[in-house]
C-alpha cells in the first residue's frame, strides 16, 4: 500500500484487512507539509483494494508525498457502524470513504465535516469538474460534505457479436437505444433467439439490492420521485411503481427470461455464454472481461420516459474529530484532491471517474467498454435520502424481498407495491440513532 504507509486494526478489530507494505513503526512520521501521516478508513478489497494500493503507492512517493496510515475494513453494515462510532468519539480516521447515498445518515449529526471548497480550489478541485447529479447530493443545507471519486452505475453487459446480429447495435457498434417496454421485450427475444439460450440474464434470488438496483432506476425513468421525507409519510406514485414492478416480472417471467436466478447463477451464466445480456453493476466488469466474450456495456437501456440509471459513488468524507489539527485537515485535503487527479488508474475496475478531466482525457475515451456506458453519470439516481437508506442498508433489503417474490410469481406487482410503502413507512417512523 505504499513503502512507508502501514495498515493498523486499531477500532477496525476484526474486521480489518492487512494489505502489502511496510511498517512504519509507533511514530508517525512527518509529510512534507509538517502534517504527522495521515489515517484512512477505506472499505476496498479484492481488485478495488490492489488499485488503491496502486494510487496510495503513487502519491507516497515523489516530493510531494504522503505518509499514510491506511485501515482497510470489510464492506458493509459493519463498516458504516464503526465510521459512525469513530465520529461520535472523535477518533476517527482524517479521510473517509463512504458511499455518498450514506451521506443523509453522517451529515446531519455531526459524524462527518463540511470540506473546505477554497482549500480544494487550491489543489485543482472545484464544483465544475463533476457530474451535477452527483455533486448535488454531496451537500447537505448548502454545504459540501462529500468529494466523489466515482460514479459505479447498474448498467448493461452484452456479447457485441451476438447482439449486432440481432441488429441491436447502431453505426458506431453500440447498443441503439430502445426507448419502450415492449422494444426491449423485443430485443431480448432476438437476444435469444442468436444466443441459442436465454436472452437477458438478472441475479435477484437471496440478494439484498439487486431488485432494487433495477426498480430504481427506471422508476425514476418514469418521472416519479420515491420521496421519503423526516417525521412524514412516504411519498409514492404506485402507479409508476406498479407500472416498473409490472415490466420486471413480465421481463424476468420464467419464459421470456430465467426469473430464478442468484446473483453468482447469473454471472456464472453470462461467463458460460448461456446468455446475451446481463443486468450488473459496472464493478463486475473484471469478473466479465475474463472470458473470451466481444464484451459490450452501455448506460442501462431508457425503458420509459426519461433517461435515468440507478447509480452510488465512493465519495471521500472528513469524519468528525474531537481537536482539529488544522494542518491534518489541509493535507486531508491535498490528499483527496491528489486522489482524483490519479483515478484514471480507478476506471481499469470499471468505475466512472467523478474528476471529469480524468474522462476528457484522449486514453480515458480508449477504455474499452468503459467509455461506452460513461455518460451514465449524467444521469444517475441515488437512493433517497434519509439516514436508513444507502448502499448495504436494510432499506434496500427490504424493497427487494417483496419485488424478489413478484418475480417468483409468488405476488402480485400491486401486493409488492403495497409492501414496499408499508416498509419505507414502518422505517420513517423509526427515531434516527444519531439524530
Amino acid at each position: 500500500m505504499g513503502r512507508r504507509g502501514f495498515l493498523r486494526w486499531g477500532l477496525a478489530g476484526a474486521g480489518a484487512v492487512a494489505a502489502p507494505g511496510l511498517l512504519s513503526g509507533c511514530a508517525s512520521p512527518a509529510s512534507p507539509s509538517g502534517a504527522s501521516s495521515l489515517r484512512v478508513w477505506d472499505l476496498f478489497s479484492g481488485g478495488d483494494g490492489l488499485l488503491m494500493d496502486e494510487m496510495i503507492e503513487a502519491a507516497s512517493s515523489g516530493p510531494d508525498a504522503f505518509d499514510v496510515d491506511r485501515t482497510i475494513l470489510e464492506w458493509g453494515a459493519s463498516y458504516y457502524t464503526k465510521l459512525a462510532m469513530a465520529a461520535a468519539g472523535g477518533r476517527a480516521p482524517e479521510v473517509a470513504v463512504l458511499h455518498l447515498s450514506r451521506l443523509a445518515g453522517y451529515a446531519p449529526g455531526g459524524l462527518i465535516e463540511p470540506f473546505d471548497l477554497d482549500i480544494l480550489a487550491e489543489f485543482g478541485i472545484a464544483e465544475e469538474h463533476f457530474a451535477p447529479a452527483i455533486w448535488e447530493r454531496a451537500q447537505w443545507e448548502g454545504e459540501v460534505y462529500a468529494i466523489p471519486l466515482d460514479t459505479h452505475p447498474f448498467i448493461v453487459f452484452y456479447d457485441k457479436e451476438i447482439a449486432g446480429n440481432a441488429g441491436l447495435l447502431d453505426s458506431d457498434g453500440e447498443l441503439a437505444p430502445l426507448g419502450s417496454p415492449e422494444a426491449m421485450y423485443a430485443a431480448s427475444e432476438a437476444l435469444a433467439e442468436e444466443q441459442g439460450g436465454a436472452g437477458v440474464l438478472f441475479g435477484h434470488i437471496a440478494d439484498e439490492s439487486q431488485c432494487w438496483r433495477l426498480f430504481n432506476g427506471l422508476y425514476a425513468q418514469t418521472g416519479a420521485v420515491w420521496e421519503l421525507p423526516e417525521g412524514g409519510e412516504p411519498r409514492v406514485d404506485e402507479e409508476a411503481a406498479v407500472r416498473v414492478l409490472t415490466f420486471m416480472t413480465e421481463m424476468f417471467d420464467g419464459r421470456r427470461n430465467p426469473n430464478n436466478l442468484d446473483y453468482i447463477g447469473a454471472m456464472a451464466a453470462f461467463q458460460g455464454s448461456r446468455g446475451a445480456m446481463i443486468f450488473a453493476g459496472e464493478w463486475e466488469l473484471p469478473n466479465l472481461r475474463i472470458t473470451d466474450r466481444p464484451l459490450g456495456a452501455a448506460p442501462f437501456p431508457q425503458i420509459f420516459d426519461q433517461p435515468a440509471v440507478n447509480a452510488d459513488s465512493h465519495s471521500f468524507v472528513l469524519p468528525r474529530q474531537e481537536r482539529v489539527d488544522q494542518a491534518r485537515r489541509r493535507e486531508a485535503h491535498r490528499y483527496v484532491a491528489t486522489m482524483l487527479k490519479a483515478s484514471y488508474t480507478w476506471a481499469s475496475a470499471g468505475h466512472i471517474p467523478a474528476y471529469q478531466p480524468v474522462i476528457a482525457e484522449d486514453r480515458y475515451a480508449e477504455l474499452d467498454p468503459q467509455a461506452s456506458y460513461a455518460g451514465a453519470s449524467e444521469i444517475a439516481v441515488l437512493d433517497p435520502p434519509n439516514w436508513f437508506t444507502g448502499s448495504g442498508s436494510n432499506f434496500q433489503n427490504q424493497m427487494t424481498q417483496p419485488m424478489s417474490a413478484a418475480l417468483l410469481g409468488n405476488t402480485s406487482p400491486e401486493a409488492a407495491v403495497a409492501r414496499m410503502i408499508s416498509a419505507s413507512k414502518s422505517l420513517l417512523d423509526q427515531p434516527n440513532p444519531v439524530a
